[in-house]
């Protein structure tokens, strides 16, 4: 299954459409996504795996996809000429590397999607994940986000294989 996520800041999920949060800066071609621009990078990328805070979820989320249990010092390597970039790490880690286990819960709940970690290409993007939206569903960094009721819905029927596509908008950006 594909959930479609589009520029206007709506994806559909289990058959109904509910709003999502995508990058500041708007979408951006895969082939153009850059580290930092706050896009979000058009195509199709499936979920690789869910990661989840078991203090929010001590029972793990809802879901067929492969699930891991994150851990405080757990971080995301965002510094494109590390060996580690758009890879876990363990903080502390001696490049940058983004900070997992947060405090305003928007990575309680996080999709794992597979962009530019096949194998990742230095600068053209990391941590581009599917997580929790914010209450007034600013932009992201990049990532689609999901109020927590409808990224619950959505992992809940999401297969081995599943994927988020991030279309273009009208001017094919």
């Amino acid at each position: 299954m594909i959930f479609k996520a589009r520029p206007d800041g709506q994806i559909d999920v289990n058959g109904r459409t509910v709003r999502c949060a995508l990058g500041k800066a708007g979408v951006v071609a895969a082939a153009d996504k850059r580290e930092g621009d706050n896009k979000s990078p058009v195509g199709v990328w499936a979920i690789r795996e869910v990661l989840y805070r078991p203090d929010v979820y001590p029972d793990g989320p809802t879901t067929a996809l492969p699930v891991k249990a994150m851990a405080p010092a757990d971080g995301w390597c965002d510094a494109p000429q590390d060996p580690a970039y758009n890879r876990p790490v363990k903080l502390p880690y001696p490049a940058s590397a983004e900070r997992m286990w947060r405090d305003d819960s928007v990575y309680d709940l996080v999709g794992i999607l597979a962009h530019n970690d096949d194998p990742p290409v230095p600068g053209m993007g990391s941590a581009i994940f599917l997580h929790l939206a914010r209450e007034d569903y600013s932009g992201t960094e990049g990532c689609v986000a999901l109020a927590c009721a409808d990224l619950e819905a959505l992992l809940a029927v999401a297969k081995p294989g599943d994927a988020i596509e991030i279309a273009a908008d009208q001017a094919g950006g």
